[in-house]
């Protein structure tokens, strides 16, 4: 049995935790994987990372596969996917990007962060091959294989070597030509579809569109969240070239009804082979019930070919246990305080939607830090309307965006701000603001790496026992 959990015909055992040589060896594996060209380094290619995958004989086809795309939701979708396919009693596996605070949450094994020694095993055993690879393209007069690429590569050996029945698979950038399609997706699932990485996939929905349906594969099954209608022209179109049947939020499958409830809300699914009448989900948003309805619908058409409903003890076992960091994440009481990415416009007027939905509070103080990459002034217009006071500040990233510069444009939207140079100092200050009323809150958000660092300070803080001054 491996250190990440047992298949369904094992009996329980305890998960033996890590020792400190297994994590230094999984520390420098991430230490060489950061000496390559990084993520932002992407090109539209998917070969170099096929022809590894080759020489490994391919590990990526010994599983199932669910490859989900789309511009928002992703990562929620997945995880919603990851936990209901497990709840069938089938060992899984999870590809997912970016992390939060540790490398090993990418890559998921029974839904828990992959065990240190068995990525540094994965890693001993593909590095032989990379060598072969990066001498093939400098002969080729290629630059070497880049981080991404051979995070994939990882990922796939360390699903088969657990091993996994079922591999949940996010897409990086894209998807035709990302290096997660080396996989062939049983079902290919699309969140919500929108403008983001312009310079790489498009400055048009329609073209982004273009690019993620590229994930679609001959005779697959596909789902997909509401598209705008360019959108959804564009995957009805390729999915009738490759013959796959396409399912749509709205018409094939709804999210009918949610109703708000202790540490989430109750929803009603139509799904595609069933009614799920309120089922307690631990997430918070509505847009939240409409991932649950989306990744319904990829496991229906996983495991019953949609046609036949998952089995009312499996689906709620799998939604209940479904989580989602950094994602309307609460981290503090005391103030409250909650966590969320949001870093795109889309994400952040769905974050405004869901703090006017699921909590009952007058007044925000909004802990806003974003990259430079991202569309800051859309983020803020996002944002403003429910934020009394923003308190601005920077992720630790040589790509994040000058914090006066932010705070100019939270200024220009009319908004009280001020200026932190860290996160602590943000947050301090935010939670002594909101500590002077009890229909005061916080919210942090703009960046999943932002994201990351306020999980981490909350932990080391203790944020849930409660404001000290």
């Amino acid at each position: 049995m491996s250190e990440q959990g047992q298949t369904p015909d094992e009996p329980d055992e305890v998960i033996v935790e890590g020792t400190p040589r297994d994590r230094a060896r999984a520390d420098a594996v991430y230490e060489t994987l950061l000496d390559r060209a990084g993520e932002r380094w992407v090109q539209p290619r998917k070969e170099r990372t096929a022809r590894v995958l080759e020489l490994l004989d391919d590990p990526q086809r010994t599983y199932r596969v669910v490859h989900v795309t789309g511009t928002n939701g992703k990562t929620s979708t997945s995880r919603i996917i990851e936990s209901l396919v497990r709840a069938h009693g089938l060992r899984t596996g999870m590809f997912t990007s970016p992390h939060l605070e540790r490398f090993t949450e990418r890559i998921l094994i029974d839904g828990r962060p992959i065990a240190d020694a068995a990525v540094a095993d994965a890693w001993d055993e593909i590095e032989p091959f990379v060598a072969i690879v990066d001498a093939e393209l400098e002969a080729g007069g290629e630059e070497p294989l880049t981080f991404f690429e051979l995070l994939t590569v990882l990922a796939f050996v360390a699903a088969a070597d657990a091993p996994i029945d079922v591999l949940v698979l996010e897409v990086g950038m894209g998807g035709a030509w990302d290096s997660t399609n080396t996989a062939d997706g049983d079902v290919a699932v699309f969140a919500p579809i929108d403008l983001d990485h312009a310079d790489r996939l498009g400055s048009t929905i329609a073209e982004i569109a273009e690019v993620k349906a590229g994930i679609i594969k001959d005779g697959a099954r596909v789902v997909s969240a509401r598209q705008t209608p360019e959108a959804e022209a564009v995957l009805r179109r390729v999915a009738g070239e490759r013959g796959a049947e396409i399912a749509f939020e709205g018409a094939d499958f709804a999210l009918v009804d949610d109703k708000l409830a202790v540490g989430g809300q109750l929803i009603t699914v139509r799904g595609l082979a069933g009614l799920y009448d309120e089922e307690y989900l631990p997430l918070y948003g509505r847009h939240q019930g409409a991932n649950a309805a989306l990744a319904i619908a990829a496991v229906e058409s996983l495991i019953g070919a949609a046609t036949q409903p998952i089995a009312p003890s499996v689906l709620t076992e799998g939604l209940a246990e479904s989580t989602s960091p950094g994602r309307l994440q609460l981290l503090g009481v005391e103030p409250t305080v909650i966590v969320d990415a949001a870093h795109n416009p889309h994400g952040a007027a769905a974050l405004a939607a869901a703090l006017r939905e699921a909590f009952d509070f007058d007044e925000w103080g909004l802990v806003l830090g974003v990259l430079g990459d991202k569309d800051a002034i859309g983020i803020v217009r996002e944002l403003g309307p429910i934020a009394a006071h923003v308190f601005v500040t920077a992720p630790e990233s040589e790509r994040a965006t000058d914090p006066d510069g932010l705070a100019d444009l939270v200024e220009s939207a009319g908004l009280r701000v001020t200026v932190h140079p860290h996160l602590a100092d943000a947050a301090d200050a935010a939670r002594e603001w909101a500590s002077e009323s009890n229909r005061r809150a916080v919210a942090i958000a703009g960046s999943v790496v932002l994201a990351g660092e306020a999980l981490a300070l909350a932990a080391a803080e203790d944020w849930k026992s409660g404001w000290a001054r």
